[in-house]
């Protein structure tokens, strides 16, 4: 009996000892989170404050332009300033484009449709696509990389039951979800924030949800770009939507849909 007691005691303060080094463990992983989040949030702003310091001089009065747009008149005045700048600093007109573009999607910042239209002012049309493209792939999965890190507490805390909902519809098409994640990005059922925070939580790859973003996100592009070469007419953001783009997106939602389509169907038949 004293040797059952003493087992029962040893296995006790075993597991106390195991529960209290995960906890420790737990903590210091969340520390170590926390301290890349804040990295990476300082390393972006440094990034910034080094394109900023690097553009050539400008005149006092136009200097209240350079900032991140947030309506189509800001957008129109920053897209005069930088135009007038293009051709003598392209590059670094260019530059300072994509790290802002990235910065705003990293830390799902709201402003990036009026970088993707002042591109379309900017840069021919295709370079203006791949840029508009690539910037939001990859400051998508910065944002998909930071929640990873972080974001489990607070997907669970703020969007459990949205979370929980779209997980059952990911694991239906989880042979498909370079397809579905296309669709997604298209068309206007998730917004672009909840998707980039809550797909690691829920178990999307990396990989489909990097080349998912980067080609679903062009037909909007393309619809926002197409609106910016002709900036100066417009009066709102809205002005970009008209039947012709909604018909474009949902062409191409289709068309993002269809493999899948073509898969079952062969699955069905040879099986």
């Amino acid at each position: 009996m004293k040797n059952g007691s003493a087992k029962t005691k040893s296995t006790k303060k075993a597991a106390k000892e195991a529960a209290k080094k995960s906890k420790d463990a737990g903590s210091i992983s969340m520390r170590n989170a926390l301290a890349i989040l804040v990295i990476i949030f300082v390393f972006s702003i440094l990034s910034l404050t080094c394109v900023y310091s690097c553009f050539p001089e400008v005149e006092e009065s136009e200097k209240q332009y350079i900032k991140l747009p947030r309506d189509i008149e800001d957008a129109k005045h920053l897209g005069a300033v930088l135009s007038h700048f293009k051709d003598k600093y392209y590059l670094e007109v260019l530059g300072g484009v994509f790290i802002t573009y990235i910065f705003l999607q990293t830390f799902a910042i709201p402003g990036s449709i009026f970088l993707s239209i002042l591109s379309g002012y900017l840069f021919p049309f295709y370079l203006a696509l791949i840029l508009v493209c690539f910037c939001s792939a990859t400051g998508a999965s910065l944002c998909y990389l930071l929640s990873y890190l972080v974001g489990t507490k607070l997907v669970n805390k703020f969007a459990k039951e949205r979370a929980q909902s779209w997980a059952q519809k990911v694991n239906q098409h989880r042979n498909n979800l370079l397809n579905y994640i296309i669709f997604l990005r298209i068309t206007p059922f998730l917004p672009n924030w909840f998707i980039n925070i809550a797909s690691p939580v829920i178990g999307v790859p990396l990989s489909p949800f990097f080349f998912g973003t980067f080609l679903g996100v062009a037909p909007p592009s393309f619809v926002a770009i197409q609106a910016g070469t002709t900036l100066n007419q417009l009066t709102s953001s809205s002005d970009t939507v008209s039947l012709n783009s909604i018909l474009i997106l949902a062409a191409f939602a289709v068309l993002s849909l269809l493999p899948v389509v073509f898969k079952r169907q062969l699955q069905n038949k040879f099986s």
